[in-house]
């Protein structure tokens, strides 16, 4: 298909005589833009205020949670302390000694049948 528009060519011209005498700004405005940029260069520019200081105590206690958080781990810290002082870490005495019942030895086999696996994987 053939181009018949020609408005290139004639657009040429123009762009031709413009490159040979580029526009030159005026002294006037070439003054306005310099009293505009003296006028932005003496406002006062904004101070970035200083970051407040976190003192050491209070960022550590925002990476455990909030005071929230420290108070569920000096609970459990101070209960961990009393069964540990009290001498009733073993909650099958700890029943006995309240109720007045003996203890009673009881066992839970947590993995049954392993015994049975390590004869087949030692060879035994």
């Amino acid at each position: 298909m053939a181009e018949t528009d020609r408005t290139d060519e004639r657009l040429e011209a123009f762009f031709e005589a413009a490159r040979r005498e580029p526009p030159v700004p005026s002294e006037a405005l070439l003054a306005r833009i310099r009293a505009e940029a003296r006028q932005v260069k003496d406002v006062a520019r904004p101070v970035a205020a200083p970051v407040p200081r976190v003192p050491l105590r209070a960022r550590l206690a925002q990476a455990l949670g909030g005071w929230q958080g420290l108070g569920g781990l000096v609970t459990a810290t101070a209960a961990g302390l009393w069964i540990g002082y009290a001498g009733i870490a073993d909650p099958a005495s700890y029943g006995g000694d309240i109720l007045g019942l003996e203890p009673v030895a009881a066992s839970v086999e947590l993995m049954p049948g392993t015994e049975d696996f390590a004869a087949l994987v030692i060879g035994e």
